[in-house]
């Protein structure tokens, strides 16, 4: 009886796959991907010379387009109109190996609206581009290239060699290895090693992942008087596992253990479950989502396995659908349990995100890139991971924008400042009174602490140590799983959820892109005034010493005076006992109008009158 470790075991015939032809074959069997090494290239435009404009007499108006494979980008028109431009432009690029693509580097000259004339032409090939590791080592020295005139294009090498004269481009490019390429997003990304071998972490533990069944699954193939084909994918770091396909089940049986090396605890595994249309299908079918799961591998505990049964939700236009439950066992083992814990300390990131920080904007841009490359490279495997598969499991929309996801990141905030409100209202039941006992309690502790301010720290981290054994019994049990309510998935308005699905430029009708566009300014409408009330606090503060208001400003400056020779001349200890007993007093002793600092910070001027 064979298992899963014979070399034969992605190729034997499944006992349920009688009735498939050959060729379908192919897409039930399991399989192991690994995702192409990617490195960040970096172009450094610098300037051209001896342009030769198409017309003569004419100065150009020159810019730069380099273009990998489907990247292009553009340098702006150069400043100065002459026949040596420069630009001084830096451009990011994702490459691949074997890296085999061609770097296309065109001077162009925009000659009118919408019509632009070729200068010259560089073709280099990646793998001719040198690289750098880290930020110590010596930036590749820049060089000049001669560029290819457009005439020459179709002539022979032999003819080419003959030009003794073409413009010249000065040009910067190396394989900056020291960032890891991003194709998922950093909040759970499943690798965060360095481009570069030399620089990437040993491993710490080892995964263990079995996906043993599903069950409770629905129909996806009802229409065509079947019920499901269901398969698995997970992926960590690079490596990506495809199950085998069980046909025409609702309780699928895979038993199908994978393992992997682990190099960080901070990452995320993911699970997915996909129903397979190309069974006797067509070609052009998608594979149907069927949900996923996602497990940060630094809530699990080591040495232990869990056996858990985690819901597979799938978010539709029609709105949430739970589409069964997948069971998996999960097991992280640590090899090296000093290299773990002094992973905390470390940057989640390699160096380099740090010491030359790539821009949100550009990042967002290279993720997709990156996300593309992977997609066509899996896609062409055999059997193939289909492009739809791979943009689900790497979430390629994650940044696209949703109002369901913005009321659930707004729900999240809230929950994190209802903390903060709740140590707010503690505080303000003390300084009221509202327990006799607990104030005095609390007026007690404050006393000692002002005589013992040595005290102070040690009762702190004591206090931290109190509620972290404390909230011990409360731990969770089971590693989390995707959590329906806090994503607001439950009671979304179906006109959001179409607005999330809607393709992007949009494909609905006017009035209906009309009302979003109202929705959106009203919602943008609401974070302007809580931004510009921000900015008027901000500005406030700015101006206590600004002079803005001079009878504020003198006020200030001269209770402040006063205030530093009371303090010079009186202990520090006697001060904070009386400001504590005057912010703990009783009710009695208080007033429902804010206070006088309050009312004079209020007072204070801001620039929101001097805007238009």
């Amino acid at each position: 009886m064979g298992t899963q470790a014979d070399e034969a075991f992605p190729d034997a015939w499944q006992s349920d796959a009688h009735s498939i032809s050959q060729k379908s074959l192919n897409n039930t069997r399991s399989k192991v991907y690994f995702s192409p090494k990617l490195v960040y290239l970096r172009a450094y435009v610098i300037e051209a010379q001896d342009l030769v404009p198409t017309e003569k007499g004419r100065v150009p108006d020159a810019y730069v387009k380099v273009q990998i494979g489907n990247q292009v980008r553009a340098t702006r028109t150069s400043q100065s109109r002459m026949l040596n431009p420069v630009w001084n432009e830096e451009f990011m690029f994702v490459a691949s190996e074997p890296f085999d693509e061609l770097i296309v580097i065109t001077v162009e000259d925009k000659v009118g609206p919408g019509k632009d004339e070729h200068l010259g032409r560089l073709i280099l090939t990646v793998r001719d581009i040198p690289q750098r590791n880290d930020s110590h080592s010596k930036l590749p020295d820049p060089r000049w290239h001669n560029l290819q005139k457009p005439s020459l294009a179709g002539e022979e090498e032999s003819e080419k060699k003959k030009e003794k004269f073409s413009s010249k481009i000065h040009l910067r490019l190396f394989l900056d290895a020291g960032y890891h390429v991003l194709d998922e997003s950093t909040h759970f990304s499943s690798d965060l090693q360095p481009s570069a071998k030399t620089l990437r972490r040993q491993t710490i533990g080892i995964l263990e992942l079995g996906i043993l069944g599903a069950q409770n699954l629905l129909p996806m193939k009802a229409k065509d008087g079947k019920t499901t084909d269901p398969y698995c994918v997970a992926k960590y770091g690079n490596k990506w596992v495809r199950t085998r396909t069980l046909l025409d089940t609702l309780s699928p049986r895979w038993n199908e253990q994978f393992t992997w090396e682990v190099c960080d605890p901070c990452t995320v595994i993911t699970v997915g479950v996909f129903d397979n249309s190309h069974i006797n299908g067509s070609e052009d079918s998608k594979d149907q989502r069927i949900g996923k799961v996602r497990i940060r591998l630094s809530t699990l505990q080591a040495d232990r396995t869990y056996t858990h049964f985690y819901p597979l939700l799938v978010l539709q236009p029609s709105g949430l659908k739970k589409n069964g439950e997948l069971h998996l066992a999960l097991r992280f083992t640590c090899t090296a349990w000093v290299n773990m814990l002094t992973l905390y300390s470390l940057p989640l990131l390699p160096k380099m995100h740090y010491v030359q920080p790539i821009s949100v904007r550009h990042i967002d841009w290279l993720r997709h890139q990156a996300m593309q490359i992977v997609a066509a490279r899996l896609s062409r495997a055999e059997p193939p991971l289909r492009r739809e598969v791979v943009e689900y499991m790497l979430d390629v929309d994650y940044h696209m924008f949703s109002l369901r996801r913005s009321k659930a990141n707004f729900n999240r905030i809230m929950s994190v400042l209802s903390g903060v409100s709740n140590i707010y209202r503690w505080f303000d039941g003390i300084c009221r009174w509202r327990n006799p006992v607990t104030t005095c309690l609390v007026h007690v502790l404050y006393l000692i602490l002002i005589c013992y301010p040595e005290l102070i720290l040690p009762t702190i981290f004591l206090y931290l140590f109190v509620i972290g054994i404390w909230n011990y019994r409360y731990r969770p049990r089971d590693p989390p799983h995707m959590d329906a309510r806090l994503s607001h998935a439950e009671v979304v308005h179906p006109d959001e959820l179409d607005e999330e699905f809607d393709t992007f430029p949009t494909s609905r009708p006017p009035d209906i892109v009309r009302m979003r566009y109202d929705r959106m300014r009203s919602v943008a409408g609401r974070v302007q005034s809580v931004i510009g009330d921000l900015a008027t606090q901000g500005e406030r503060v700015q101006a206590i010493l600004s002079w803005r208001d001079p009878r504020a400003t003198a006020i200030v400056i001269i209770l402040s005076l006063i205030w530093a020779v009371f303090l010079y001349v009186t202990p520090f200890q006697v001060v904070s006992i009386i400001w504590g007993l005057y912010l703990l007093r009783h009710p009695r002793f208080r007033t429902k109008l804010p206070s006088v600092p309050v009312n004079f910070f209020k007072r204070l001027p801001s620039k929101a009158d001097t805007l238009l």
